[in-house]
């Protein structure tokens, strides 16, 4: 039976995305989506639709495109919709575990905890995945989801995970596993002699290892680093530049971002909003943007944030999106995260400055780093 075959505004459509954003998935994900020529038009398929459908799912449960590449280079696509479900299942990201909760994370346990147990996971001899192994060990220690998804405070990797990988690497570096496949480990004799020692001289082994660091560790820490720095330095010059030209930044980052298309609003006369992101090409869902270029110590209260919402009600909207190049006080977040009949996001200076970076608005490349693994499959034989 032949697909029927959809233009890529239609199935940006049908997903529930708007002309641009459908446009942008596209383009990230286009080694995933299959597509057809018909009258030298390139069409999409009812599969196309599926994975596209699936995509926007994993988006939202908090996921961003990187995070789902991620995913998807390590995990393949899903090729049904039971498969869909076990993979967002297994992704999800709860709002309330992306917030560092420094209880929380003393109750991860640490690598030097790890280390015996994930040796002892492999003793049997065969070769597991490095998703399995992290399952094991989720059930031996019996984590919570917030044990398991909590971040680091200052960066967006999971804590639980990344010390899953220090534990990984220290023992395929000290050769008490291998790693026999992509992302595949088996226990060496070495591992099974470690194993059968006495307390003690594990206890030693065991602080040798907490002592072996991966190398891209301290590279990913020394670019998180170098980000942050840049996020600082960025912010700065925000609060510099004209206060017409802090709109048009604003308004660019939100539509590069794939909300739609935007413009700022008449510089004059222009009730309290600074810009509109359309979200379909007739206006039908509207975006209204405020920007406030503020000094580091000006914070935005509760009755800014509430004239904000006053001026959306002028205009019968639903959604706003209020950016400043300071900070929101307690008072209007709290406002914000109130309000029922719409939907205001609230978005601070450092904020604002990290998404700039993550969506290259204001920033260029200056160096580009590459590292390699072993390619697997050029080994096996045909």
């Amino acid at each position: 039976m032949n697909d029927k075959l959809l233009t890529k505004t239609k199935m940006s459509e049908l997903v529930g995305w708007s002309e641009a954003n459908g446009r942008r998935w596209v383009k990230n994900f286009k080694e995933y989506i299959p597509t057809e020529s018909s009258r030298n038009r390139v069409m999409y398929t009812m599969e196309s639709l599926r994975i596209m459908t699936f995509l926007k799912k994993l988006n939202e449960t908090g996921l961003t495109i990187p995070e789902i590449k991620q995913i998807l280079n390590k995990e393949g696509l899903p090729k049904n919709e039971k498969e869909e479900q076990q993979l967002i299942e297994k992704h999800k990201v709860a709002r309330g575990h992306k917030d560092y909760n420094e209880d929380i994370k003393d109750t991860i346990p640490s690598t030097g905890e790890m280390m015996i147990p994930y040796l002892e996971l492999l003793r049997d001899g065969s070769a597991y995945s490095a998703s399995e192994i992290t399952e094991k060990l989720v059930n031996s220690f019996k984590l919570s989801e917030e044990q398991r998804l909590m971040k680091y405070e200052n960066n967006s990797d999971i804590i639980f995970l990344s010390r899953v990988r220090s534990v990984r690497y220290s023992l395929k570096k000290e050769n008490y596993i291998d790693e026999v496949n992509k992302l595949t480990y088996q226990i060496t004799n070495e591992g099974l002699e470690l194993l059968n020692e006495s307390k003690g001289e594990i206890k030693e082994e065991i602080e040798e290892l907490e002592k072996v660091i991966d190398p891209l560790t301290i590279v990913k820490e020394k670019l998180d680093e170098l980000k942050n720095e840049l996020a600082d330095n960025l912010l700065k010059q925000l609060r510099n530049v004209h206060w017409m030209k802090f709109e048009d930044i604003v308004v660019e980052l939100l539509t590069v971002m794939g909300y739609g298309d935007g413009k700022v609003t008449q510089r004059s006369n222009d009730e309290g909003l600074d810009g509109v992101i359309k979200e379909d090409k007739l206006g039908l869902d509207n975006i209204y943007v405020q920007a406030k270029r503020y000094a580091a110590n000006n914070s935005v209260g509760r009755d800014v944030v509430q004239s904000f919402s006053g001026a959306l009600d002028g205009k019968g909207a639903r959604k706003g999106v209020f950016i400043t190049t300071s900070y929101f006080t307690d008072g209007a977040r709290k406002y914000a995260e109130r309000l029922e009949a719409k939907k205001i996001i609230l978005i601070d200076g450092l904020e604002l400055s990290k998404l700039m970076i993550d969506h290259n608005v204001g920033v260029d490349i200056n160096h580009t780093f590459v590292v390699k693994a072993i390619d697997y499959d050029y080994f096996k034989d045909e």
